[in-house]
């Protein structure tokens, strides 16, 4: 089986696992302390609020600790995984996106500075207003993935990565100008 797409569950029941059967924890423990934050910001950053990106995060962790033998590259699969789930959640329930930056918690990060945090706000504020395929791939580019790593993790073309990159940042550039105007009236 391939680290594409974590295997939908069937409806039966598994049998038990062994305690044996469970991979090795200290790797997966490392990777877990260093990658929880950055995917809750990953997913905060698409528009979802801190309580939904904290859930999404903990299900996609436990689907990595379960495959984790079978996953070549655990931080693109977990992204990819809770991204496609975020997506889910958002289509099945009313829009909730993230207004404001949420309180600081321990599965965030707070920002070392007071200019860090504020421009951390803007960009939450600015991609909120993206549609939500813009809002994923800008979320994707932020956390530094080229356009076609993009198009191959979201399994679409890297012509549509770029065009939504390129509307993306338009539409930013344009809100930004039009913040400008309105700061220096």
């Amino acid at each position: 089986m391939s680290d594409r797409e974590p295997r939908e569950a069937t409806g039966t029941a598994q049998p038990a696992r062994s305690a044996s059967a469970f991979p090795s924890t200290a790797q997966f423990e490392a990777f877990y302390k260093e990658f929880t934050p950055t995917l809750v910001g990953f997913l905060i950053r698409q528009g979802a609020r801190l309580a939904i990106a904290t859930e999404i995060t903990q299900e996609t962790m436990i689907k990595v600790f379960r495959k984790w033998e079978e996953i070549d590259n655990p931080q693109a699969w977990a992204r990819r995984v809770a991204s496609r789930e975020l997506v889910r959640y958002l289509s099945r329930a009313e829009a909730d996106l993230c207004e404001e930056v949420p309180e600081p918690s321990p599965l965030l990060s707070s920002p070392d500075a007071a200019a860090a945090w504020e421009q951390q706000q803007d960009l939450l504020r600015l991609l909120a207003d993206l549609p939500p395929r813009q809002r994923q791939i800008m979320a994707w580019k932020y956390d530094g993935h080229s356009p076609s790593e993009i198009a191959e993790e979201l399994g679409i073309s890297s012509e549509t990565v770029r065009a939504s990159l390129l509307k993306a940042r338009r539409v930013l550039a344009a809100r930004l100008q039009q913040r400008e105007e309105r700061e220096d009236r």
